[in-house]
């Protein structure tokens, strides 16, 4: 079971902030670093502002050295396809290959609003989402020396050289959500990994197995994909523990015992179990209070080693 860190700056972070965890994720031994794609906040001032998900990575990218980089997810409306290409790359070849691509439709209309971004109604969001992944791909994958060519209902590409490419040979890329229909088909062409976000056990069973059974309809091996949900974290060594961190994200222990990883060591590992018997294999822990560095080295040391 992978344990990877999971942040939503748009809630209020500095990239200093992002920085301390995404360092103290790295030599705690933490598989990789991830944030969200925001540029509003979801509650609270949001102070001092959001920072734009891959600026934040190339900086990263930089900053360290072993733990894996990526979004979940990039909102395809925030970006054209072919720019977003160039970008990913960009920050992959900074890294030393290692990047992982999150893409998604893009969700949050009031974000949208704020800074003037368009938001089309949700079929043409999948329509442009389901067009960006065979664009990005198609650039990525497009042999040195041979341009790339696209024509959709709303991009067109002609005559791209196709440049620069990832420093790996391909970025692994995931798509995710609870779509009952267009997710799957999607995650069954394209994605190396399907994430399931902040669902309970019984929807991420059948979130599976609607992607198993897609894959079964294309001819592809669903052993080849990763699964992965991600929920709230709040792991305390101690009932009060428990409690002060719940306090300190406006959360109830009981609430997020229900609908999170909360409790006690014992407790998260058991939840944990849970979805691995459903066939998650990895995990994104929801860090909303990124002060508590602390919260990282307990479950580093008193969670993963039972995993």
């Amino acid at each position: 079971m992978d344990l990877r860190i999971f942040t939503e700056p748009q809630q209020g972070a500095s990239y200093e902030t992002l920085r301390r965890v995404a360092v103290a994720s790295e030599e705690a031994g933490y598989d990789a670093f991830f944030r969200s794609d925001h540029y509003l906040t979801m509650g609270g001032d949001g102070l001092p502002g959001p920072t734009d998900a891959w600026t934040t990575l190339a900086a990263l990218a930089r900053d360290t050295s072993r733990v894996r980089l990526g979004t979940l997810v990039t909102s395809a409306t925030f970006r054209h396809p072919g720019v977003l290409a160039i970008q990913v790359a960009q920050v992959d070849e900074m890294s030393g290959g290692r990047v992982e691509f999150g893409l998604g439709t893009g969700w949050y209309e009031q974000e949208h609003a704020a800074y003037g971004i368009p938001f089309p109604p949700l079929k043409e969001r999948f329509d442009r989402f389901a067009e960006q992944l065979q664009i990005i791909t198609g650039l990525w994958s497009t042999p040195v020396g041979e341009t790339f060519d696209f024509t959709g209902e709303h991009y067109r590409i002609e005559g791209s050289p196709a440049l620069p490419k990832p420093a790996q040979a391909k970025i692994p890329l995931i798509v995710g959500g609870g779509g009952k229909r267009r997710t799957p088909a999607l995650a069954a062409q394209h994605a190396d990994e399907f994430n399931l976000p902040f669902a309970e056990l019984d929807d991420t069973r059948a979130a599976v197995k609607r992607v198993r059974e897609a894959c079964e309809a294309r001819g592809r091996d669903a052993g080849e994909i990763t699964f992965s949900a991600a929920l709230v974290l709040c792991c305390g060594r101690d009932e009060a523990e428990v409690v002060r961190r719940a306090e300190a994200i406006g959360r109830e222990p009981a609430e997020l015992r229900e609908h999170g990883l909360a409790g006690t060591p014992a407790e998260v590992v058991e939840t944990i179990g849970r979805y691995a018997e459903v066939g998650i294999t990895r995990f994104y822990l929801q860090v909303m209070d990124l002060s508590d560095l602390e919260h990282l080295d307990l479950v580093a040391q008193e969670v993963r080693p039972q995993l």
